[in-house]
């Protein structure tokens, strides 16, 4: 038999659709901010932005980390980290 007779499931299936369109949402500013006619230090910018948020939405809502103690969330924040600092030294190395 099963240990978890009497839990109820909860459907994410509403939530996953939210997520879905906001995620596309931003892959359509994505396409978009290249066109602009701005500065390639902004496009760039706000591209690698962009991707540090849809990066963090899919890892806070589809790996389902909101769900997981601090601890493991903080693990999981250190490559975001990393391309911060990626960030920081393209950022050093185009203002050279």
């Amino acid at each position: 038999m099963s240990d978890h007779a009497g839990v109820e499931h909860k459907s994410h299936w509403k939530e996953y659709f939210i997520i879905f369109f906001v995620l596309a949402f931003l892959t359509a500013v994505e396409i978009v901010i290249p066109g602009l006619d701005t500065k390639y230090v902004y496009k760039a910018s706000s591209l690698i932005f962009l991707a540090i948020g849809k990066a963090f939405i899919v890892a806070y809502y589809y790996m389902h980390l909101k769900e997981e103690k601090g601890w493991l969330k903080f693990i999981a924040a250190i490559p975001i980290s990393a391309g911060l600092y990626a960030l920081v030294v393209i950022l050093e190395s185009i203002y050279r």
